[in-house]
């Protein structure tokens, strides 16, 4: 199996696991706290599955679940009972497993005896470890690692495989008696007391251990997850609001992006990036994570910067056919597994993407409207043009996909599931492939670049990018719109023909600004119509088309930070009523999933099924659906702020009452405060002004032209 050519989904993980993250370590188990083997249950770190079994028996039976509570995305405390002792009609035996995950495993063991005599019991921790590369976990087809060795010492057991360079260390205190793949202990529980045992599980890559970040030698509270997770609440900006359902699923979705957030050892002061999402993609993605720190940027900028700086220093520098690595092109995916590398980066770099590289000068776009880390952004400018000429080489005028081999994706736009891209009669298009919103992202990065030349006093370079721009709407416009069905072509297949399905591409497009403002009216009729909004959001594919199927990945599943996008892009063409359908459908989504929005839903009609139906296989939390609901919030403020040009168009529709402390913007920190039809800005510099109407679709453009 190649990694990027897997085209199945994974195994679905179930409703009674309990997934725990932090940075690119996560843990999957049963809701007792055992990882039961066979399946893909396991504590992961650097894309390896360290242990593949860790199940809990007392006096060799199973503890029987009573409950499990989250109070931190890496923290999970989890409560059960044993059998009743000898004599007893009842338990009198409560297990507690305080459980913290990051860069391995600790757990807290306690047996707390609620007799009034002392038990005697015999407690066995029964473990194991394949070493599995997760591809080959989230695949269902993990490959036998002969030389995996376990042996037991004074502390506990060590894994090691000499092949893969991966092991784990797993040690207890008090010290047990250990033999292979076992840990034991007999104790005596005092009578109305506890027996507690400290677990560490540390892992070794490339033949070096490290500690936990949990160590069981310190107080949790001082680790670095614990203190990251600290300074992420106090610096970030407080939303207060009297709606319930917006105060709880923004609450969630600050908790989620916090946890997913990816900080690099070797930078000690490099703000972070962000993991796609748990549990099958903790590590940095070009298009995810680009994307989501786009729609997190009123809660947290510091994740588009270090996102974006850590995707320059793995910026492609040479033409490599196997990672379809070139000058210039942002990466897809990182990955750290013990698979064959195909990359001189550090880690695994795979470049299968065609969208990652316009979003990233898109991204270093946006930080500049929010006048934010100016020194930093002129330092990022040459990669920025590195990724421009990338695209330049490549776009005539529209930017095509097509892998260099057969161990890339076949498809290489968001929707990259095999079958992804289709015509009406849901026939498979061909590559080579220009997706429709991957011209409207390179007409949005021409725009940025347009900027970024006007500021620097260059009118001529200014003027050559917003002809580009301007080229490439004008044939956008003529080559993808479908005037006999009133919309957008999903995309032009390899002989230019236009692939005619009816897909939310187009909402992108309206984000971005590349539609004609003749068509938008239509494009709107269309992404709001019965086939294509469910109640709940936009579906990928419309329910008139031949590949119509609302059980799927991509054609015709419901995704949140696909409609968010569109949600923000029907705001931006003025569709008021329409944008504010869409961004509550997906809240009332959200109430229905406990408040978090997960990567995708089923595409059921809102009138069929009054709640929304979970796809079994979604990841949760992920990072683009963890954001969607903040990009929402900035939907319906209509926040645009454009700090060069010393203007914030803010004008809120649907919000009737919220207010925003703290939120970063032109260096300062202000306070947003909307109540009624009345909106308040309070501490920006006094060179902004703010104005109180929707910004028009097209205002960077004519700003450029005039």
């Amino acid at each position: 199996m190649n990694a990027w050519t897997f085209e199945g989904q994974p195994g679905a993980l179930g409703g009674t696991t309990v997934t725990l993250v932090e940075g690119g370590s996560f843990c999957v188990s049963t809701c007792n706290g055992d990882i039961t083997p066979g399946g893909a249950q396991g504590l992961y770190h650097a894309d390896t599955r360290l242990v593949s079994r860790l199940e809990l028996k007392v006096d060799e039976a199973p503890i029987e679940s009573l409950r499990t509570i989250n109070p931190e995305p890496y923290h999970a405390i989890f409560l059960g009972r044993t059998g009743p002792r000898p004599g007893q009609a009842e338990s009198t035996m409560l297990v507690i497993r305080d459980r913290y995950v990051g860069g391995g495993l600790r757990e807290d063991l306690t047996l707390r005896n609620m007799s009034d005599e002392a038990a005697g019991c015999t407690i066995a921790l029964h473990l194991g470890s394949d070493l599995a590369d997760l591809f080959e976990v989230k695949g269902g087809r993990v490959m036998h690692v002969a030389d995996v060795e376990m042996t037991s010492d004074i502390s506990g057991l060590l894994v090691v495989s000499a092949t893969r360079g991966r092991g784990a260390r797993i040690m207890s205190n008090p010290m047990p008696t250990a033999t292979m793949g076992l840990l034991s202990f007999r104790v005596v529980v005092p009578a109305r007391g506890d027996w507690t045992v400290a677990l560490q599980v540390n892992p070794i890559v490339d033949g070096e251990e490290t500690p936990a970040w949990f160590s069981t030698h310190h107080p949790v509270e001082h680790a670095e997850p614990a203190r990251r997770r600290a300074d992420w609440e106090r610096l970030a900006p407080v939303v207060t609001t009297s709606n319930r359902t917006v105060a709880q699923v923004l609450a969630k979705s600050k908790e989620d992006l916090g946890s997913l957030r990816l900080f690099e050892e070797d930078k000690p002061g490099e703000p972070p990036s962000v993991a796609a999402g748990a549990p099958w993609f903790m590590t940095l993605f070009g298009r995810d994570s680009l994307l989501t720190s786009w729609m997190a940027l009123p809660m947290d900028q510091s994740l588009a910067l270090g996102t974006l700086r850590r995707l320059a220093r793995v910026q492609g520098r040479a033409e490599e056919p196997l990672s379809e690595e070139e000058p210039g092109k942002i990466m897809h995916e990182l990955r750290f597994g013990v698979q064959d590398g195909v990359s001189a980066h550090d880690g695994h770099v795979y470049f299968g993407s065609v969208d990652s590289t316009p979003l990233f000068v898109m991204l270093l776009g946006e930080l500049r409207r929010w006048g934010l880390y100016e020194e930093a952004v002129e330092e990022l400018l040459p990669h920025a043009d590195a990724a421009l000429d990338w695209i330049t080489r490549s776009a005539d005028p529209f930017l095509y996909y097509r892998r260099k081999t057969d161990h890339g994706l076949l498809n290489q736009g968001w929707k990259d599931s095999v079958d992804g891209v289709n015509f009406a009669d849901g026939t498979l298009a061909r590559p080579p492939i220009a997706l429709a919103e991957v011209q409207g992202y390179v007409y949005a990065a021409y725009i940025a670049r347009s900027h970024f030349a006007r500021e620097a006093g260059d009118p001529v370079l200014q003027e050559q990018w917003i002809e580009r721009a301007m080229r490439l709407r004008d044939a956008f416009d003529e080559m993808f719109w479908l005037p006999d069905r009133g919309y957008y072509a999903m995309g032009l297949d390899r002989a230019g023909r236009p692939i005619d399905g009816l897909g939310s591409n187009m909402g992108h497009c309206l984000w971005t600004g590349i539609v004609n403002e003749e068509r938008a009216a239509s494009v709107a009729e269309h992404l709001l119509s019965p086939e294509m909004f469910t109640g709940f959001g936009i579906r990928t594919l419309a329910s008139s088309m031949g590949a119509y199927n609302p059980m799927s990945y991509h054609n015709g599943s419901v995704w949140p930070h696909d409609s968010a996008l569109v949600t923000a892009g029907l705001m931006r063409y003025g569709f008021e009523e329409e944008a504010r359908q869409v961004a509550f459908g997906l809240l009332d989504a959200a109430k229905a999933f406990n408040w978090r929005l997960p990567e995708l839903y089923c595409g059921f009609g809102r009138d069929e099924f009054p709640e929304p139906v979970p796809f079994p296989t979604s990841c949760a939390p992920q990072a683009w659906a963890s954001a969607a609901p903040i990009q929402l919030m900035r939907s319906l403020l209509r926040l645009d702020p454009c700090v060069p040009q010393n203007k914030v168009w803010m004008s809120p529709v649907g919000l009737t009452s919220m207010k925003i402390a703290g939120l970063q913007l032109a260096g300062a920190r202000v306070t947003i405060d909307v109540d009624g039809g009345e909106v308040a800005v309070t501490g920006l510099p006094e060179h902004v002004t703010v104005v109180g109407a929707p910004r028009p679709p097209l205002t960077a453009v004519l700003e450029e032209i005039h």
